[in-house]
């Protein structure tokens, strides 16, 4: 499956989870689901087309679990769906690089001052893979530049 449609399904819908829920909790889920979707679970009396649905299912969820079920998939999807997320929100307001932002070094996060005196925060690990920050005060995002 390409990347980029990854990125695009609801993977937590798709296992029935809250994108808050914990590794334990999406795991409980996962295994719920397989179970009542997989093929060998189904009835033989069962017609061809709700088989080949639970089919379908049955990978999408395998699907799920192979992104969410693992903490750096999980991570970079999370990501990204957050990135979604904001650009549906608004436009963006500027862009800036990593070194014009400061560092805190009490929790280990970049940040720069918003026009409307709230802040744009990305932590370090963030700060690698992010390219959309949201102020904490108001609706501006900034995209962050990345050297190439």
């Amino acid at each position: 499956m390409a990347l980029e449609q990854t990125l695009k399904k609801d993977w937590y819908s798709i296992l029935g989870a809250d994108p808050s829920a914990n590794m334990s909790d999406l795991k409980q889920k996962y295994q719920k689901l397989i179970l009542l979707y997989h093929p060998d679970k189904q009835s033989a009396d069962v017609p061809a087309g709700t088989m080949e649905e639970c089919m379908q299912k049955f990978i999408e969820i395998d699907q799920a679990w192979k992104i969410l079920g693992n903490e750096e998939t999980k991570k970079k999807y999370d990501l990204q769906r957050h990135e979604d997320e904001l650009r549906n929100v608004g436009p963006v307001d500027a862009q800036v690089r990593l070194e014009e932002m400061s560092w805190n070094q009490g929790d280990e996060s970049f940040f720069l001052s918003c026009r409307c005196g709230g802040k744009y925060t990305v932590s370090k690990d963030e700060a690698q893979e992010a390219t959309l920050i949201s102020c904490d005060a108001c609706s501006l995002i900034v995209e962050l530049l990345h050297q190439s």
